[in-house]
């Protein structure tokens, strides 16, 4: 056994086989969204949760105006808003799931981990 070898088995302990008995092979969209709202930046997945409702309100209530106004400049002005609303909501929404992916990325590292580990010393495969 090498000295990574040895280091990662250290670092295994009864929380990750514990983590590794609760994933489940098809996580829903809801349960990821869950574990997004956790972790080091689940403040900032909050704050972007919230963001992205406050900017498709916003959204909706420019093209209400949009197809309300009088006037070339004001329609001009209102549809540019909209394209700039619907692009920051395209933003967060990649954001979003850009950060969905790395968590579920970095659960199936967590897994190949933990099996390897297991591997190593002998024990029975997950």
């Amino acid at each position: 056994m090498t000295n990574i070898d040895d280091r990662i088995h250290a670092g295994l302990d009864a929380d990750d086989r514990a983590f590794l008995a609760s994933l489940d092979d098809s996580r829903g969209l809801f349960a990821q969204i869950g574990d997004t709202m956790g972790g080091p930046l689940g403040g900032w997945a909050k704050l972007v949760g919230v963001a992205s409702v406050f900017v498709g309100l916003f959204t909706l209530f420019a093209a209400w105006k949009l197809l309300t106004v009088d006037g070339t400049r004001e329609l001009i002005l209102w549809a540019a808003v909209v394209v700039s609303a619907i692009v920051m909501q395209g933003f967060i929404k990649d954001w979003f799931f850009s950060r969905m992916n790395m968590l579920a990325i970095l659960r199936e590292l967590k897994r190949l981990q933990v099996q390897v580990a297991m591997l190593e010393s002998g024990g029975a495969r997950p």
